[in-house]
């Protein structure tokens, strides 16, 4: 019985393989069809391991795949900061104000962004305006405290 219906089933396969015949067209072809990691995720991934260029990267396709996708232009511009881009960063934060206006968080990166400058002063008035907003911020308060504590001779890289 099992050798007719095999015998029945060869003739409609269409592609052989080694003397065995599969009919592709029954079952969906899994190949390139797997969801593959969306850019925003390599984007958070690249950065959290401090891989700022791959970052940049995978926010900037974020970005052009959803131009109204706030968490991509963050990322882009944090990548941006990090890689000393401060002109693209400055760009891409101009952006996200517009996208969502001058939350806490955008303040925070912003001010940031200027004490990677070296423009203290306009960094702890941002990162002021930012606690105003979230008086429990912790990254904030971490954020000021570098500027507030750090050697005349520079700030640290290290917050956000």
């Amino acid at each position: 019985m099992i050798c007719l219906v095999l015998c029945c089933l060869l003739p409609a396969c269409t592609n052989a393989l080694d003397g065995l015949a599969i009919d592709h067209s029954a079952e969906p072809d899994v190949f390139g069809s797997l969801p593959a990691e969306k850019p925003l995720t390599q984007g958070k991934r690249y950065y959290r391991e401090g891989q700022f260029g791959l970052a940049e990267q995978a926010f900037r396709h974020a970005v052009e795949l959803n131009k109204s996708d706030p968490e991509a232009w963050l990322g882009l511009a944090a990548s941006y900061d990090q890689l000393r881009r401060f002109d693209q960063a400055r760009r891409a934060y101009d952006v996200l104000i517009k996208l969502v206006g001058h939350t806490p968080i955008v303040l925070n990166n912003l001010g940031y962004h200027y004490m990677l400058q070296g423009e203290y002063e306009k960094a702890r008035q941002t990162l002021l305006a930012a606690q105003r907003n979230d008086p429990e911020n912790a990254v904030v308060r971490h954020n000021i405290d570098l500027i507030e504590t750090r050697p005349d001779d520079g700030a640290s890289s290290r917050g956000r």
